[in-house]
């Protein structure tokens, strides 16, 4: 396994990763614009002013990372998992997220209004006051996340387990579900639904 990584303004522009790990790491004012990392792993680490723009990620591992004023302009993550992460800060438009484990993930008043996640996970994550206005969350997990707070007017949410959402504490105007979902949320505010 790598050592611990400290590096500063470092150019990694349009550079190709694979298959390596990195503990304990600090990655400050690096450029991975346009660039693709395959099966990295990265625990514990730190990542601050980092451009992430229009990279691909694919199936890596970010674990207990922390991320601080970043960019993921147009960033893709493909089957990625960012199991307790923390964002803080960060931009986020037009990123892409597919088959993801984002499990724990502390988001709390990120604003996600231009990103898309499908069929991502996101047990027990923190999305508290979230700006998802907009926001595609297809086909998602969202069991026991935190959303008190959040936005999510005309937010499509179709086929997203809801397991634990408290409808009167988020904005849901305008929020896109189908019609099973709109039972659960019926029930969740006590109401007797009934076929006839």
């Amino acid at each position: 396994m790598t050592p611990s990584l400290h590096t500063d303004r470092k150019d990694w522009y349009a550079q190709e990763l694979a298959d390596e790990q990195y503990t304990d790491g600090t990655f400050a004012d690096l450029d991975f614009t346009e660039a693709t990392l395959d099966r990295m792993v990265f625990s514990q680490c730190t990542f601050t002013r980092v451009q992430f723009n229009c990279s691909v990620q694919r199936a890596n591992a970010f674990v207990n990372c922390t991320f601080a004023n970043c960019s993921f302009f147009e960033t893709t993550f493909a089957e990625c998992k960012l199991l307790g992460s923390k964002f803080d800060r960060c931009t986020f438009d037009l990123l892409r997220v597919t088959d993801g484990n984002w499990d724990h993930v502390a988001l709390a008043r990120a604003d996600l209004r231009k990103a898309s996640f499908e069929t991502v996970r996101f047990r027990e994550a923190d999305l508290s006051g979230a700006r998802l206005q907009g926001a595609v969350m297809r086909d998602c997990d969202l069991t026991n996340a935190s959303l008190t707070g959040a936005a999510l007017a005309a937010c499509d949410l179709r086929g997203s387990a809801l397991g634990g959402l408290e409808p009167a504490t988020v904005d849901l105007r305008g929020a896109i579900i189908t019609a099973d979902q709109a039972v659960g949320i019926a029930a969740a505010y006590g109401l007797d639904v009934r076929d006839e």
